[in-house]
């Protein structure tokens, strides 16, 4: 894989529900983290007395981070939305030469800030909420 733009790794989310997703606009820096648990299953039987985990055991997850500035009304109301009214929207996420993943996220927290000298930014978190499917490029 060769080197690739930080900007092409995009959040995108279906805004009215039927398939059609948009890139959340004004998104800076994104971050996209996938973890498993382990579940040991290691006894006195154990070889060597290493432990032993279960194949296929553990809770997945994934986790998206991205913070930005406001650009684009529409994404940033639907973002809101979906938050206060405890929504659980199918998301997309682009990762460049690597391929897509998509499914149902729940907005787990949204941060604002801004100075008297600067532009007012947002920090938005998504935790999955379901079954993601990963199309590989």
């Amino acid at each position: 894989m060769a080197v690739q733009n930080g900007k092409d790794l995009l959040v995108k989310i279906d805004l009215t529900g039927d398939g059609n997703f948009q890139t959340v606009a004004g998104l800076r820096a994104t971050r996209v983290s996938f973890n498993a648990e382990s579940v040991d299953v290691t006894s006195l039987d154990s070889a060597g007395g290493w432990r032993e985990l279960l194949a296929g055991a553990g809770v997945k997850t994934a986790a998206i981070s991205g913070s930005g500035i406001f650009r684009d009304e529409a994404s940033d109301e639907r973002v809101r939305q979906i938050f206060f009214d405890g929504e659980m929207p199918d998301f997309q996420v682009v990762i460049p030469d690597f391929g897509i993943m998509e499914g149902p996220f729940q907005v787990t927290a949204i941060e604002y800030a801004g100075t008297h000298d600067g532009e007012a930014t947002y920090e938005l978190s998504l935790a999955s909420a379901g079954q993601l499917v990963f199309t590989a490029d």
